[in-house]
Order: C-alpha cells, then sequence, then structure tokens
C-alpha cells in the first residue's frame, strides 16, 4: 500500500481535527461537508473505510515516521543525523 508524506498526512489530521470542531453540523447531526472530505480523504490515505480507524493509522503512521526502523547492520538509515 502506497503511504502519504508525513507531512502531507500530518495537515490533512490537522485539517479535519480543525473542520470536525468548526464546522456547524447538518440539521440532522451529520458533518459538515468539509469534514465529510476530509474524512474520505482520510480513509483513502490511510487504507481504511471508518474515520475512527483512519485517525488511529494517521496518527500511527506520523508516530512511525517520528521514529525510522533499525537498519540490520546497526548502520543509520540514509538522511538521519546523530
Amino acid at each position: 500500500m502506497l503511504r502519504p508524506h508525513p507531512e502531507v498526512l500530518r495537515r490533512l489530521l490537522e485539517e479535519y481535527e480543525a473542520a470536525a470542531v468548526d464546522e456547524p453540523a447538518g440539521a440532522t447531526g451529520e458533518p459538515g461537508p468539509r469534514t465529510r472530505d476530509l474524512a474520505y480523504t482520510l480513509c483513502v490515505s490511510t487504507g481504511t473505510r471508518d474515520v475512527r480507524r483512519a485517525l488511529e493509522a494517521a496518527r500511527r503512521q506520523l508516530a512511525d515516521a517520528l521514529d525510522p526502523a533499525p537498519v540490520p547492520g546497526g548502520r543509520t538509515p540514509a538522511g538521519v543525523a546523530d
């Protein structure tokens, strides 16, 4: 599965969280159009079908991006400074 760049994912997550708080809900309590669009994009970006799972996956992917996996042989991954 393709993964979005961490910065793109971070921005998407921030936009979703802001829209979920700031955007008025519809008459029946459903999220507004911007929130729905961002939820859909989060789901597509994380390979999920539910926004709660998409949020969890996005946060997990961002945490993994901050903590790069060790390289076999104990070398530092390319682009990672001490």
